[in-house]
């Protein structure tokens, strides 16, 4: 059974692998910038109908803060799952 267990999870992080390494060439950038791009493609005299009230000063920050909310995100999601497991396991 341990064997079993221990294949499969290497073949899962081996295609995990396989199917992320190519993103990994491929330059970064939001879908925000992607899709001011197509916009002003389409229609060069765009203007945005407002901006930003605050931007990050670098791209570092901007995804410091993005992992800080994600990760806040999932501290609450855990948070309640394991408080209901818990009030279920309570009442048995």
């Amino acid at each position: 059974m341990r064997a079993a267990y221990l294949s499969a999870t290497l073949v899962f992080l081996l295609f995990t692998v396989l199917l992320t390494s190519p993103a990994l060439a491929d330059e970064w950038s939001g879908a925000d910038d992607k899709a001011e791009e197509a916009i002003t493609e389409i229609n060069p005299n765009y203007e945005p109908w407002f901006s930003p009230l605050w931007e990050p000063p670098s791209g570092e920050i901007e995804s410091l803060l993005f992992s800080l909310q994600a990760a806040i995100g999932a501290g609450i999601i855990g948070y309640f799952l394991g408080y209901n497991r818990g009030k279920a396991h309570a009442r048995d």
